[in-house]
């Protein structure tokens, strides 16, 4: 019989269109099965990173129940291995929880977590998430105000901007700056002319799409440093330096004595005992200063060594019982407190001499200076001056007093990184000031330049004031 040619193209055709169906049909199984994989993944990675939340937010709700309790309620270090279950019933994963309490002084300044999910469909999958749980403090903002206030034209501000009273702002702001108040009246005092009604914030400055009032007010009483603490902790753990000062007559020279304290990039500080005052006549920043009549007496003329200070490393605290001139490089996070504890009627100052910077700028150095009245500088100010650190004039007012046109009032720029905090209105230009009247001229520094430091934000040094009396999350991250 003739062979039918056909049957063995048919046969190779078959085989050759099936080796195409398989290898697609292969194809695909793999990628469904891939698909399949990467959706598993996914879901698991999901399931992980919601654990690890579970984990961070029953540790919030454990503190808000123990506040003192690091070790979750075992009396042993972690981490410590918590299992998760769906509250539809059964166990859906594992919570791995490590927490770290930041202490300074003997207190807990914050309380860092480590918060692993391992899902039970897959322990390979984790998902790690790290927070800080802590109070916020003033470091959050570039300035904290209870009074209004003017930024001029020369001002750049890099960071939150607040006060309790109303603002005028002309400056050049890139964040929120806002106002607890709905409107109030500008008068000549802050370059209005004549006097008007205006909002909460106001002025030409930029970025107005970030203002905002009324918000709610900052507690300044709230935030006020519990000084009797304070000195009872530097005396325990820290360092304390006892009143110098001889007279409770804030009119008397005796009365401005008080400590020089130079910080040095060791981690040391000179402490020079300031002796005697060079009485200067200006316009005080603080009215009561003013009203009161009193001289300035911030110009040192003559101070001696005393000694030098190495404060404790997990103490950083330094509280003065008198008024204090501070400058140097600072090495380490410290504390500097000026205040009265012991003579009823006596609020210290705290006067800025000279540049204060950080040996590093990364968070790792900082220092605060809390001052129960003022926070000034000095006439004899550095010409372009910078300021690093947290400044918090409790009850007075933070900047500089107005040397009526004197050799000591023009200066060039000033530079602050970090906080101010201030009662009373603040003040370091006084626009057109001095000269004829052809021919008038600023005092004080032309230029301002404020900017926040966002690394301290969350790790500022210890007893910084706090904003609130809650913890909360101020830092999360993925790991």
């Amino acid at each position: 019989m003739t062979p039918d040619p056909t049957r063995g193209f048919l046969m190779l055709a078959a085989i050759v269109y099936g080796s195409i169906f398989l290898a697609v049909l292969g194809a695909l199984s793999g990628y469904i099965l891939t698909q399949n994989k990467v959706q598993s993944n996914e879901t698991a990675a999901a399931r992980a990173t919601a654990i690890a939340e579970a984990g961070l937010e029953y540790y919030r709700w454990f503190l808000a129940h123990y506040p003192n309790d690091t070790q979750n309620g075992t009396g042993q270090p972690g981490p410590y291995v918590i299992p998760y279950a769906d509250p539809e019933g059964g166990e859906t994963g594992t919570i791995e929880l490590a927490v770290q309490a930041n202490s300074a002084c003997g207190t807990v300044t914050s309380i860092d977590l480590t918060s692993t999910g391992i899902p039970a469909e897959d322990p390979t999958i984790t998902s790690t998430l790290v927070a800080r749980y802590a109070k916020p403090t003033v470091a959050r903002y570039s300035y904290v105000l209870n009074a209004t206030t003017w930024a001029g034209p020369d001002r750049i501000i890099q960071g939150p901007y607040h006060s309790n009273g109303g603002v005028r702002m002309d400056g050049t702001s890139n964040s929120t700056v806002t106002s607890s108040l709905e409107s109030w009246l500008c008068t000549s005092s802050f370059g209005c002319s004549p006097s008007q009604t205006v909002d909460g914030v106001y002025g030409s400055g930029s970025d107005q799409s970030l203002w905002a009032y009324p918000v709610p007010q900052v507690d300044f009483a709230g935030i006020a440093a519990d000084f009797t603490m304070l000195k009872n902790k530097a005396i325990a753990d820290g360092e304390y330096l006892p009143r110098f000062s001889s007279s409770t007559r804030k009119q008397a020279a005796s009365y401005w004595h008080g400590y020089h304290l130079i910080f040095n990039a060791n981690g040391t500080v000179t402490v020079r005992r300031v002796s005697s005052t060079t009485r200067l006549d200006s316009d005080q920043l603080n009215d009561a200063d003013e009203l009161a009549d009193l001289d300035d007496r911030t110009l040192i003329s003559n101070d001696n060594f005393y000694t030098t200070l190495t404060l404790p490393s997990d103490c950083g605290l330094l509280f003065v019982e008198d008024h204090v001139w501070i400058e140097g490089v600072v090495d380490g996070k410290f504390t500097v407190v000026a205040a009265n504890v012991t003579h009823a009627g006596i609020a210290p100052n705290a006067m800025l001499k000279g540049n204060i910077t950080y040996e590093n700028t990364d968070g790792s150095d900082g220092l605060t200076v809390i001052a129960e009245n003022n926070v000034l500088i000095t006439p004899d100010s550095p010409q372009n001056m910078t300021l690093n650190g947290i400044f918090v004039a409790q009850q007075g007012a933070f900047g500089r007093n107005f040397y009526n046109c004197t050799s000591y009032d023009q200066r060039g720029t000033l530079t602050i990184l970090g906080t101010t905090v201030s009662n009373l209105r603040t003040g370091t230009q006084y626009p057109d000031a001095c000269g004829s009247w052809w021919s008038r001229w600023d005092a004080g520094y032309a230029n301002r330049i404020d900017v926040y430091h966002r690394a301290l934000a969350n790790d500022p040094p210890p007893f910084t004031p706090e904003m609130s009396g809650d913890y909360e999350f101020i830092d999360w991250r993925e790991s």
